[in-house]
């Protein structure tokens, strides 16, 4: 048995641990009843110390059969009882999805609990032809409500597994090839996170081989990293949503002493307070949901804004006034928003090769080689000035100058990160010093950029079969006069390097160019201090940015009492990598005087 093996394990919900009014429900969800697993009987320790509870106490997650894209409610209590089982007390989400099952519950239709677990040590309690084994340091990871256990009577069973009689006593020790089997699947599955499917494919029997290549094709159908959609909303209604009002919420945190205000921003607070012990941080300030920074307020619908405003307000979301004031965003980079712990993004780095063989001949073995980029959480803070007041306004168009502002200094930092961050410190890895990216290198001491700098930067990632997806070149406004000026070829017609394209873009080289004054202009190269510039060229979709977190806003009104002005500081829980660093080529060292 492998310490990293995901098990299961089913109970009922009694009906009488039910609370309509506050969304909770009473359940057990584990005893200490012997489960026959291929290993021999499996007992769950629950005296004290056995039984670790830290995932679950840090407002571990309520799921729908074991999905963790189906995140329906959080598990707000857990305990083991004195009749040493596990108890938990957990609350829907107001979500669609959430109001959905928690219906069903009410209703008796879904009844089953299932939690799944890993054992981190056993000890063998009885030897005889099937062995007992007890699990003497076992850890729940998650609860879900299931549709179909094993066993659906109170007490403790195992959720329903295919095919699970072929292979439940199967004894691996007295095997070893079927041994190596379960020991590859299980490897596989803990290396790609996919410990489900692991488990699924050793209970039916599913050739190494064939897991193999199942894995393989869904790293090559990923053409980009699934989106994690809804999964950290709080699940605000429309009508809370609108309610929610972040200059309430900033105008509070800046008259501590005003109970007019305190009272007013009371279920932005709330709110706050809520989404918190949902992703489980402590705010600086006031945590703003996702739900709230996806709302859309369109003047030209009475009821959606229309009869608060003097002047048309365009449709708003926080998300693409991000993205358009973040130029590796519009240059095609991949979000993933609403994270939930570390993410691990799967790759191969190489494949399997194909021999040439003579007639009753077999081929040489080959595998392919997969790798991952790991992603984990980086605090990125920045502040604007504000009026106090401003702070006052009820005006949906100052909700809206807000945003914009704060989506402005986040997306400079973004930027400045994808480009040139140095992986150092909190600070995440940008392209630049990125290990295996393509270098075109200028000369000793930097050189101006010319065609064949341009030409060589498509080279670089083409070579290593890199050229498809989102290409683009990114440089800043120095590179980009620079290269107005120069010519594909002075001979033969006095054709401009970077020309005007669409929707405010240029053109360089035949492909999509953006300018932003983020790309560095004080690089240095040999005696060239502080005065290069860079060029970027890449499949931008493999630049990938993700975000953990709602906006955490945190207004002071110390620093610039003396002008009566706000300073609001934002937070944001993010991490960027290159999934592919061959997908990008730099010139680090481009003169433009």
């Amino acid at each position: 048995m492998d310490e990293n093996e995901v098990f299961y394990r089913t109970a009922t919900i009694q009906r009488s641990g039910v609370s309509e009014k506050k969304r909770t429900v009473e359940l057990s969800f584990s005893s200490e009843k012997p489960y026959e697993r291929y290993f021999g009987l499996e007992i769950l320790d629950h005296s004290q110390g056995a039984v670790v509870l830290d995932r679950l106490q840090n407002g571990g997650p309520l799921l729908v059969d074991h999905d963790t894209r189906d995140h329906v409610g959080i598990i707000e209590e857990v305990s083991i009882g004195s009749d040493r089982k596990g108890r938990a007390l957990v609350r829907f989400g107001k979500a669609q999805r959430a109001d959905e099952i928690f219906t069903d519950v009410v209703d008796g239709i879904r009844q089953n609990v299932s939690v799944g677990y890993r054992i981190h040590e056993m000890q063998q309690v009885e030897d005889s032809d099937v062995p007992t084994f007890r699990a003497t340091k076992w850890e729940p990871l998650e609860i879900s409500l299931v549709s179909v256990p094993a066993d659906a009577s109170v007490g403790v069973g195992r959720s329903y597994q295919k095919n699970e009689k072929e292979f439940k006593m199967t004894e691996p020790n007295k095997n070893s090839k079927e041994q190596k089997r379960i020991n590859e699947i299980t490897a596989y599955g803990e290396h790609f996170h996919c410990e489900k499917d692991a488990q699924q494919a050793i209970l039916t029997g599913q050739p190494l081989d064939e897991f193999r290549s199942m894995i393989l094709n869904r790293i090559k159908s990923a053409v980009k990293p699934i989106e994690t959609g809804n999964a950290a909303d709080l699940g605000l209604t429309d009508k809370e949503v609108r309610r929610f009002s972040i200059l309430r919420a900033l105008n509070a945190q800046a008259n501590p002493q005003s109970r007019e205000a305190q009272e007013a921003a009371a279920f932005e607070f709330e709110a706050s307070a809520a989404y918190s012990q949902k992703i489980g941080k402590t705010p600086r300030g006031v945590m703003i949901p996702p739900d709230v920074l996806k709302r859309d307020l369109t003047a030209g619908t009475n009821t959606a804004g229309g009869y608060t405003v003097g002047t048309d307000l365009l449709a708003d979301n926080f998300i693409e006034l991000l993205r358009n004031r973040s130029v590796v965003m519009q240059a095609g980079a991949t979000v993933l928003s609403g994270l939930q712990g570390d993410v691990a993004i799967p790759k191969m780095t190489d494949s399997a090769t194909a021999y040439w063989i003579v007639e009753n001949a077999a081929p040489t073995e080959s595998q392919q080689t997969f790798g991952q980029l790991a992603l984990s959480p980086h605090s990125v803070a920045a502040y604007t000035d504000l009026s106090r007041r401003l702070l006052i306004q009820s005006s949906p168009s100052m909700e809206q100058l807000v945003k914009s502002d704060l989506a402005n200094i986040l997306a400079t930092a973004v930027d400045l990160a994808a480009l040139h961050g140095s992986g150092a410190g909190a600070e995440p890895t940008g392209i630049a010093s990125t290990s295996g990216i393509g270098s075109v290198a200028g000369g000793t001491n930097g050189l101006a950029p010319v065609y064949s700098h341009i030409l060589s930067l498509e080279t670089e990632i083409a070579q290593d079969n890199a050229d498809t997806g989102n290409l683009a070149y990114v440089t800043n406004s120095k590179v980009r006069g620079k290269l107005k000026q120069a010519f594909t070829n002075s001979t033969y017609g006095e054709i401009p390097l970077w020309t005007a394209g669409n929707d405010g873009e240029g053109r360089l080289n035949g492909y999509r160019a953006f300018s932003t004054n983020q790309v560095s202009s004080t690089l240095t190269k040999g005696s060239s201090s502080g005065v290069c510039s860079a060029i970027f060229f890449g499949n931008w979709a493999d630049l990938i940015i993700g975000t953990w977190s709602g906006i955490d806003i945190l207004a002071d009104p110390y620093s610039l009492s003396t002008t009566g002005a706000l300073r609001i500081t934002a937070f944001y829980d993010i991490d960027l990598g290159c999934r592919h660093p061959e997908s990008f080529s730099a010139m680090l060292d481009c003169l433009t005087a």
